[in-house]
């Protein structure tokens, strides 16, 4: 019976490379009175190519090997998966790798994925395309922040609608590897003050990615996925004096999440400061999810 529900369904999945790790998202898609998004398994591969991006200014032949491994892996679980459609995006490890675009070419002859490195407005665009701004209070005005392991993307919804986006190459893995600098934070700093002191009105921002997912889940109030700005600080004042084995034995952090959550922390603390947010929801979907919502309108359409 519950079989014949679903034949009516629509798969789909998409592939992100990030800088801390590669995700596969399959997700199925209920057409009722509603249309419900349900994720039926999300796969992370926790390969850091922004170590080489960031401070070699390439990606090595040993990661190299490994991505394109990963790649093959992952293009057999889509076959077997078996979706209408599929997209594969590359982010910001990639986009600033001197032989990114290089190791891209050699993936899609290899294995029919079609991989694209996008650029940082384009990864905004994609992330907004989960369409939360639907389920907003138009009453407020909302910052969306995606903190990923080279970069963040920012974008304001005002009125329910997005008015502005930017992306900044700030990430967890680019902090932890000493390759953002104080002029990239006042840029940051500056553009984000600029926008916010455009409207008045309450103001909350929305949180994404894997960091602010991790730093959610260690909270005790998980009312309205809702966790204000003093309860991130809390969490990362527990963090901060714990040894990376500590981390990880103590608080359940994967290894590859340890060393970069608080500096991730950091960039989420420091944006709600500065657009004078006091509270973050946290809707657990990132680019991965917005891939599909893209699949599923291009679908429609």
């Amino acid at each position: 019976m519950v079989q014949n529900q679903l034949s009516d369904s629509l798969k789909f999945a998409s592939i992100d490379i990030g800088s801390n790790a590669m995700r596969l998202l399959f997700c199925r898609v209920l057409e009722n009175s509603s249309t419900a998004f349900i994720k039926e398994s999300l796969i992370r591969m926790p390969l850091r190519l922004g170590e080489d991006a960031f401070t070699l200014g390439k990606i090595s032949d040993e990661n190299t090997q490994k991505l394109k491994n990963t790649i093959h892996a992952f293009y057999l679980m889509i076959q077997a998966y078996d979706p209408i459609s599929f997209k594969s995006c590359a982010t910001s490890a990639l986009r600033t790798a001197s032989n990114g675009q290089a190791i891209v070419d050699e993936i899609n002859e290899i294995v029919n994925v079609n991989l694209q490195i996008i650029s940082g407005k384009e990864e905004a665009r994609i992330i907004m395309a989960n369409h939360i701004e639907q389920h907003l209070d138009p009453k407020k005005h909302y910052v969306y922040i995606d903190v990923g392991g080279g970069s963040t993307e920012i974008s304001f919804i005002v009125n329910r609608e997005k008015a502005l986006s930017k992306s900044f190459p700030i990430g967890s893995v680019r902090i932890l590897k000493d390759q953002v600098s104080t002029s990239d934070w006042e840029k940051m700093q500056s553009w984000v003050v600029e926008q916010r002191n455009q409207f008045d009105g309450p103001t909350k921002s929305i949180g994404s990615g894997g960091n602010i997912n991790k730093i959610f889940s260690m909270i005790e109030d998980k009312k309205k996925n809702e966790i204000n700005i003093d309860t991130i600080r809390e969490v990362l004042n527990t963090i901060k004096p714990l040894s990376l084995k500590q981390r990880i034995v103590e608080l359940g952090l994967r290894p590859d999440r340890a060393d970069v959550i608080m500096h991730a922390g950091k960039i989420y603390e420091r944006i709600m400061d500065w657009s004078q947010c006091e509270k973050m929801i946290v809707p657990h979907s990132g680019l991965p999810d917005g891939i599909i919502h893209e699949l599923y309108a291009e679908h429609l359409s």
